[in-house]
C-alpha cells in the first residue's frame, strides 16, 4: 500500500491549515510577489520569495500538522494566465513541490512521516453550467490543463495530489481523468484526493447535492474523498456522515474556521476559534471515523495545534467496496438496485422508437424534448434513456451533447447513453457532470466494440449495458444468453476493473407479436437467462427493453403484455428495465381475463395464444381501458370507493369522496379506520412485490390530497386533541 493511504489506515491525519490567511498576516509588498503585476498571485511567491513559503509550512509542522498542501491553489496555465505567467506554470509548480517537499524532510521521522499533497484548485470555469463565457472550455481541454499542473507536482517530489475547493463536478472528472491519463504515460502513481465545497444548503454550486457528489466520485480513480472550505464543520455534518457511510474511498474534512463573515472595515472574519473548531472535526472523528481533517480558509498554526491534539490517538474507519452501486444525475444520485421493485428507465427520448422524438430533433426543439423527460420523471422514470440517432442527420454526436447538456440541467433523474457509435457516447460522457450508463457493448464483432468503448466507461466512471450477443448472433436460449454473459463479465470486471454492481446486462427481449415458431419461446428463454445470469455471476444486473416484446401490437395489447412479462421477469431478478412507466400496471390488478390471455402467450402454453390475444383487444377496441382500474366500485359504499381509490391511484373526485363520508362520521374516524388501512394496504402490497415504488408514491399522493382536504375539518372538531408524534427511523436514512 502506498505510504500515504496506509498512514491513514494507521491514524487520523491532520493537514496543514489556511495558506492565504498567513500570507496575508505578512503585508507582502509588490517585490515579493515579483512586481505588481503579480500582486495577489500566491502562487508567484514559490519562484520570487521561496523562503516565505517555507516558513508557513515549517510553522504547520511546528503545530503538529502532517500533510502539507503545496503553494500552487491556482497554479493551472489557465489561472497563470492572468498574472502573465502562463508560461511558468511546469516551474512554478515543480518549485511548490519542491519547497514542500524539503520542509517536510526536516521534521519527519521513520515513526510519523510528513507528506506533501499537490493542491489543484479549480480553473474559474464552469464547464457544467449555461453561462456562454464560464462554459467555453471542453473536457479535453481542462484534463490537459490539470494534467500538465499534476505532472510538474509530482515530479517536484508530492506523496499524493489534492483536488479541491471544487465548485463543478464534471471539472472534477475533467481533473481526475486529466491526472490518470498522465500516470499512463508512465508518470509516478501517487494517490488521488478529490474534495467538493458545499454551501450551507448541503450543494455545490450548480446544485450538486452529497449523493450525486459521491456516486460520482466514488466510481473513478480516486482514492479519498472529502469536503473542503466554504462552511464551517457545523454545516458540513450531514454530508460527512453521508460519506463516510456510502463510499469506499478513505473521508478527509477541510473546512474553514466558521461560515466567513464580513468585518468593520470590509475584511472577511472567520468567526470559529481553535477549540470550537477542534471541538467539532473531533466529533466527526469520534462518531463517523473520518480519517483526515485539516483546516482552510482563516485557520492558523493555532487552529491545526488544537486539531493534531483532538486527532490524537484515533484511527479512522476502514474503507470497504460497496456492493450497492449508484448513478447520478447533476443534482443527485439513484441506486441503480432499487428495493423492493426494479429501476424503471424512461424510454420516450430515443429517436429509433418515438416518431415525436425523431420529429423534434429534425427541428432542433430541445425545449419540448425537455419536457417529454420531465413528464418521463413525474410518471416515475428513475432515469431516462437518450437515443439522437437519424438517419437523416449525421450529426448524432452534436445533438446527443446537445440534449445531455440540458437535460442535466433540467431533470433530476440521471441518464442513459444509448448509441451504437463510440464517438456519440465520448461526446455525451464529457458533457455529463453525473455517472451515467453506457448502453451499450457486445461480441457481435468479437471485442471490437468492447474494446472501444469500455475505456471512455472507465474514464467517466459509468456504469454499462451489456447485451448478449456475439460472433454468433443475438443469444436466443438461456444458456447462450449465460454463455455470452460470461465472456464479458470476465473482460469488463476482470480487465477493466467495473466493479459487478456497474455492469448490467440485457438478456434480449423479442417480439410475440410475430407468431414466429422460432421465438414461440422467446419470453420464457428471456426469463430464464435473467435468472441463470443472475445465480451465476453474482453482483451483476440485468435489465431489458421491455417493450420489444409486443412490437407490433396495437397500444391497448402493449400495455397489457409489457406489464404481464415485467411481472415474471422481475420475478426471476430483473433489476430494470427500458419502458413507459406510466403504461405499467400491477399484475394483480390486470383483468383476470386479459392476464391469463398475456401468461399464455409469455409461456407458450397453447399454440392459439397469440391469435386469442389479438382478438380479444379487436373485439375491445383501441379506447376501451385495458385493466381492472376502472370505475367498477361506482355502487359501493363511499368507504370502499375511498380505499379503493388510494389503492388504485385515483386523485379525481377524492375530494367529493371524503365529503360524502363526512356526513355520517368523524374526520378523526375518517382518518383512522378509512384513509390509514388504504395506505396500510399500500405498503403491504409494496412489501409483497405486488406494487412498484412509483405507484406507492402516487397512492401517497392520493393520501395527502384526502388528508389536506380533511383537515381543516379536524380542526374544528370539538372531540379530538394535538398529541405528541415521535418520528424513528433507522440510522443513516436521508429522510
Amino acid at each position: 500500500m502506498d505510504a500515504y493511504l496506509r498512514a491513514l489506515s494507521e491514524r487520523v491525519l491532520v493537514f496543514d491549515g489556511a495558506m492565504g490567511t498567513s500570507l496575508m498576516a505578512m503585508e507582502l509588498t509588490d517585490a515579493d510577489f515579483g512586481g505588481p503585476r503579480h500582486h495577489g498571485c500566491n502562487e508567484a511567491l514559490v519562484l520570487f520569495r521561496p523562503d516565505v513559503i517555507a516558513t508557513v509550512h515549517r510553522s504547520y509542522l511546528d503545530a503538529g500538522a502532517d500533510v502539507l498542501e503545496t503553494d500552487s491553489f491556482t497554479a493551472s496555465r489557465l489561472k497563470l494566465d492572468e498574472y502573465g505567467l502562463g508560461e511558468r506554470t511546469v516551474e512554478l509548480n515543480r518549485n511548490a513541490a519542491r519547497i514542500a517537499r524539503e520542509v517536510a524532510a526536516e521534521f519527519s521521522t521513520p515513526e510519523k512521516p510528513r507528506f506533501v499533497a499537490g493542491s489543484l484548485g479549480p480553473t474559474g470555469m464552469l464547464i457544467s453550467s449555461s453561462d456562454p463565457t464560464l462554459s467555453k472550455i471542453t473536457f479535453d481541454e481542462l484534463a490537459d490543463i490539470y494534467g500538465e499542473q499534476s505532472r510538474a507536482l509530482v515530479e517536484g517530489g508530492v506523496d499524493l495530489l489534492l483536488i479541491e475547493t471544487s465548485q463543478d463536478l464534471l471539472e472534477m472528472k475533467a481533473a481526475i481523468a486529466g491526472i490518470t491519463r498522465e500516470f499512463d504515460r508512465g508518470l509516478r502513481r501517487v494517490p488521488i484526493q478529490a474534495q467538493a465545497t458545499l454551501d450551507v444548503t448541503g450543494r455545490m454550486l450548480l446544485g450538486t447535492d452529497i449523493r450525486a457528489v459521491c456516486a460520482t466520485l466514488d466510481a473513478l480513480a480516486i482514492d479519498v474523498i472529502g469536503l473542503n472550505c466554504s462552511t464551517g464543520p457545523a454545516h458540513m455534518r450531514d454530508a460527512v456522515r453521508y460519506l463516510v457511510e456510502n463510499s469506499r474511498c478513505f473521508v478527509a474534512v477541510i473546512p474553514n474556521a466558521g461560515l466567513p463573515l464580513m468585518g468593520p472595515k470590509g475584511e472577511t472574519i472567520y468567526p470559529e476559534s481553535p477549540d470550537e473548531l477542534a471541538r467539532e472535526l473531533a466529533s466527526f472523528v469520534r462518531d463517523f471515523g473520518v480519517n483526515a481533517i485539516g483546516g482552510c480558509c482563516g485557520t492558523t498554526p493555532a487552529h491545526i495545534a488544537a486539531l493534531a491534539e483532538a486527532a490524537r490517538g484515533h484511527v479512522g474507519r476502514a474503507p470497504e467496496p460497496k456492493p450497492l452501486q449508484y448513478v447520478a444525475s447533476a443534482m443527485t444520485a439513484t441506486a441503480l438496485k432499487q428495493d423492493g421493485s426494479p429501476l424503471l428507465i424512461g424510454e420516450r427520448i430515443n429517436a429509433q422508437g418515438s416518431r415525436k422524438i425523431k420529429r423534434l430533433l429534425l427541428a432542433e426543439d430541445y425545449d419540448e424534448i425537455m419536457l417529454v423527460g420531465r413528464e418521463q420523471v413525474d410518471g416515475g422514470a428513475h432515469v431516462l434513456d437518450v437515443c439522437t440517432a437519424l438517419t437523416e442527420r449525421a450529426d448524432e454526436d452534436v445533438q446527443m451533447a446537445t440534449i445531455v447538456k440540458k437535460l442535466a440541467q433540467s431533470v433530476p433523474a440521471p441518464l442513459m447513453i444509448d448509441s451504437t457509435e463510440p464517438k456519440v457516447i465520448e461526446a455525451a460522457l464529457k458533457i455529463y457532470a453525473g455517472r451515467a450508463i453506457v448502453n451499450s457493448i457486445h461480441l457481435e464483432n468479437g471485442r471490437g466494440k468492447v474494446d472501444s468503448v469500455m475505456p471512455l466507461v472507465r474514464e467517466s466512471g459509468s456504469a454499462v449495458v451489456a447485451l448478449t450477443i456475439d460472433e454468433q448472433g443475438m443469444a436466443k436460449t438461456a444458456a447462450r444468453k449465460l454463455e455470452v454473459a460470461k465472456r464479458i463479465y470476465h473482460i469488463v470486471v476482470d480487465e477493466f476493473g467495473i466493479p459487478p454492481g456497474a455492469l448490467i446486462f440485457d438478456a434480449l427481449t423479442f417480439t410475440l407479436a410475430t407468431g414466429d415458431a422460432e421465438f414461440l419461446d422467446s419470453a420464457v428463454e428471456t426469463i430464464e437467462g435473467i435468472k441463470l445470469i443472475k445465480e451465476q455471476l453474482p453482483g451483476v444486473l440485468t435489465s431489458l427493453g421491455l417493450s420489444n416484446v409486443s412490437f407490433g401490437l396495437k397500444p391497448s395489447a402493449r400495455a397489457v403484455l409489457n406489464s404481464v412479462f415485467m411481472h415474471h421477469c422481475v420475478a426471476v431478478g430483473l433489476d430494470m428495465a427500458i419502458v413507459h412507466a406510466k403504461d405499467i400496471t400491477p399484475y394483480t390488478e390486470i383483468d383476470a381475463t386479459e392476464r391469463e390471455l398475456c401468461d399464455d402467450l409469455v409461456f407458450n402454453r397453447r399454440p392459439d395464444a397469440l391469435a386469442r390475444l389479438i382478438e380479444h383487444f379487436e373485439e375491445k377496441g383501441t379506447t376501451a381501458q385495458t385493466t381492472a382500474a376502472v370505475d367498477d366500485d361506482a355502487g359501493m359504499p363511499v368507504e370502499v370507493r375511498i380505499h379503493n381509490a388510494i389503492l388504485r391511484r385515483r386523485k379525481d373526485g377524492i375530494e367529493a369522496k371524503v365529503d360524502e363520508v363526512l356526513r355520517t362520521r368523524d374526520p378523526v374516524d375518517v382518518l383512522n379506520n378509512v384513509l390509514l388501512p388504504a395506505m396500510k394496504e399500500v405498503g403491504d402490497k409494496f412489501g409483497a412485490g405486488e406494487l412498484i415504488l412509483p405507484f406507492v408514491l402516487q397512492s401517497a399522493e392520493v393520501m395527502k390530497s384526502a388528508v389536506a382536504y380533511l383537515e381543516p375539518h379536524m380542526s374544528k372538531s370539538a372531540d379530538h386533541g394535538r398529541g405528541k408524534i415521535v418520528l424513528a427511523t433507522v440510522k443513516g436514512d436521508v429522510h
